[in-house]
């Protein structure tokens, strides 16, 4: 009889798994884990926390020790108030970018079925071959596997796919009609009402279309808006940084990055994924630029630290956080 694999050994094995998978698999190697993952029922599960350990490893990388929020900030010419406003604003939150969310606890779907992530919730998703999904909040995919296509439609919302290469089978998510195709790799796709299609690459390269597809490559963005007779109008691709790939993808750890956006946008991405809403009753405080890094669940916190910074004054409400600035007494001269 032979003997059982203790759990040490599975997940150290499960650890090296995912080391070669950041490298990319060959075919023999693609099938050797899928062999593997068919065997002791534990490995699926040591997998999937093996990966959500690398990715809060690479996120200690970007956002710990040698996290410069100097970075967040766009330069200026010349100092001013904001800019030192802005690098306060990139330490708040930043010391906890390492918390782990409920997304780290994956739960498996068949070769047919679908998901749906709720307000605030985050999940990864295991598929049948080894490829996983992320799901942000309010998002939903659906799975159709056969054995000649792997194929998943992003419904709404946001999802970050990571895809074990199959020679036999490509893999597909479907968004607004037009396919995309990934051979390996991982990258985002987000689909809000409202907002363009914005696709992000982090490792390997998509191709989007059928017929003269676009490809996009790592540490590239790819905008399609709806064009002007409704369909859609010519993809457009932008080189950014890693530095910004990571922030785009700060959300797996449950939290939200700002690189200059105005206060009235942030507080529009915190309402994603919380019932609590930030409103703004000064237009000019509503315009204020915010960077940094924020826990995506804790909107009062995030008020308390826009006030502090901005000279605001925060009321909290059952459902709501009113932000607004003191007014000022007017002056008469005699």
């Amino acid at each position: 009889m032979a003997e059982r694999e203790t759990s040490r050994f599975i997940d150290e094995t499960a650890a090296d798994w995912i080391a070669r998978l950041d490298r990319g698999l060959s075919e023999e190697e693609t099938q050797a884990l899928a062999t593997w993952l068919s065997g002791d029922a534990r490995r699926r599960g040591a997998l999937l926390r093996a990966g959500a350990v690398s990715m809060l490893s690479e996120s200690a990388q970007a956002l710990g020790p040698q996290f410069d929020p100097a970075r967040f900030a766009a330069p200026r010419p010349r100092r001013s108030p904001a800019v030192s406003r802005r690098r306060l604003l990139a330490w708040t939150g930043a010391g906890g970018a390492l918390a782990a969310s409920a997304a780290v606890l994956g739960v498996a779907v068949p070769a047919a079925g679908a998901i749906t992530t709720g307000l605030g919730e985050v999940r990864l998703v295991t598929l049948e071959d080894g490829s996983t999904v992320m799901l942000n909040t309010q998002s939903s995919v659906r799975v159709r596997y056969n054995d000649s296509v792997r194929r998943v439609e992003l419904r709404y919302g946001e999802a970050y796919f990571t895809i074990v290469r199959d020679a036999r089978r490509p893999f597909f998510v479907d968004v607004t009609g037009t396919p995309l195709r990934a051979t390996r790799g991982a990258f985002r796709v987000r689909k809000l009402d409202g907002k363009p299609l914005d696709v992000l690459v982090d490792q390997g390269d998509v191709a989007l279309g059928r017929s003269s597809p676009v490809v996009v490559k790592a540490n590239t963005r790819l905008i399609l808006a709806a064009g002007a007779g409704g369909g859609a109008a010519a993809p457009r691709l932008q080189a950014i940084s890693p530095d910004l790939v990571t922030r785009e993808l700060a959300w797996r750890e449950g939290k939200i990055a700002f690189e200059g956006e105005r206060l009235d946008q942030a507080a529009a991405e915190f309402a994603r994924y919380s019932k609590t809403r930030i409103e703004i009753r000064d237009p000019a405080l509503a315009s204020e630029p915010v960077t940094g890094l924020f826990s995506a669940s804790d909107p009062l916190g995030f008020s308390r630290a826009i006030a502090e910074v901005f000279g605001a004054q925060v009321e909290q409400r059952r459902d709501a956080v009113v932000l607004s600035r003191p007014e000022r007494p007017s002056v008469k001269f005699s």
